[in-house]
């Protein structure tokens, strides 16, 4: 039923570009004939739009992969730097929540690791609604910032480094097998914020699957045994995705990107200092607005990132016809 309402979906899309365009097409020629100037250029404004909103959900139609349409587990790990790192890992996380609500989705936090001063350590959302992994996938690798640190008394440049990895949620399915053997569980005690009970007891859950070294926690509910539950759906979650990742041509270049948070190895910087741009380094996309950027303003990147992965280097939504 599912794949039954997006099939129908899509052709109502089709069928309304499609007469639109003849309907548009008609009151150009119309307007032509009758030296109504004034008609065609309205005509024709609104040809540009239909161009533009056509081009999006071209886009958005590339979004067919095995797990594109699931929900996606999204972790930001902050770099080596030390306050200024996790300062710039916090930042993140809170773009991509708001780049969420923006889109309509729901954002679940799972784990949540304070940092030592400011920032976070460490942090798991999951994001929920349609196509929440096809579009966050392209996330994943280093984030560069570079700006005048609030953290430094004699305001100096400062570089920091964040990694974002995204793996998809998974249904019943599809069944990935886990030998018990294999993983590691260890309890602790949840941090941050959440009541006297989720900080007194061990209800945080954390598994190590020791033959390719993935490591998943959650802390979010109060009982361990819902923790531990969430964490082993986490964990088949990302040897699937690790098994996806297997059949891409760049699986070692993804691979590296998430692993070593530095140089050589981001995918996008963000400059605010001595200038400002936000410019990713994969596809070419820039934005001269970190500002918006910083606030959610995220489409465009993973839309020139979607449109590369399609039609080549370089690609993005201008380059689709």
């Amino acid at each position: 039923m599912q794949e039954r309402q997006r099939l129908e979906t899509s052709i109502t899309t089709i069928n309304g570009i499609e007469t639109e365009l003849n309907d548009t097409v008609e009151l150009i020629e119309l307007g032509e004939m009758e030296g109504d100037e004034e008609v065609v250029n309205e005509a024709e404004a609104a040809l540009k739009t239909l161009n533009a909103d056509l081009g999006k959900k071209q886009i958005a139609a590339l979004l067919s992969g095995e797990a594109d349409r699931n929900d996606a587990y999204l972790e930001v790990h902050s770099g080596s730097g030390g306050t200024e790192a996790q300062d710039w890992a916090s930042m993140l996380l809170r773009m991509y929540v708001r780049w969420a609500e923006q889109a309509g989705f729901k954002v679940d936090t799972l784990e949540y690791q304070d940092g030592e001063e400011a920032g976070i350590k460490s942090a798991t959302l999951e994001v929920k609604g349609e196509n929440a992994y096809g579009w966050l996938k392209t996330e994943a690798g280093t984030h560069r910032l570079v700006r005048i640190s609030p953290f430094d008394s004699n305001a100096r440049r400062h570089t920091s480094f964040a990694a974002v990895t995204i793996f998809p949620v998974i249904d019943d399915t599809i069944n990935i097998e886990i030998n018990e053997s294999d993983v590691r569980v260890d309890t602790y005690r949840a941090s941050g914020a959440g009541g006297q009970h989720v900080n007194t007891t061990d209800s945080a859950v954390r598994l190590t699957h020791t033959p390719t070294g993935i490591v998943v926690a959650c802390q979010n509910e109060r009982s361990q045994h819902k923790n531990r539950a969430t964490a082993w759906d986490m964990l088949r979650a990302r040897l699937y995705e690790a098994e996806l990742k297997k059949r891409e041509e760049k699986a070692a270049a993804d691979q590296a990107a998430k692993t070593d948070i530095g140089w050589g190895h981001q995918i996008r910087s963000y400059v605010l200092q001595p200038y400002q741009l936000v410019k990713d380094l994969r596809t070419g996309m820039e934005s001269t607005a970190p500002g918006d950027v910083l606030d959610g303003e995220v489409t465009p990147f993973m839309e020139a990132a979607l449109a590369q992965r399609a039609y080549g280097t370089e690609a993005d939504v201008s380059d689709v016809e």
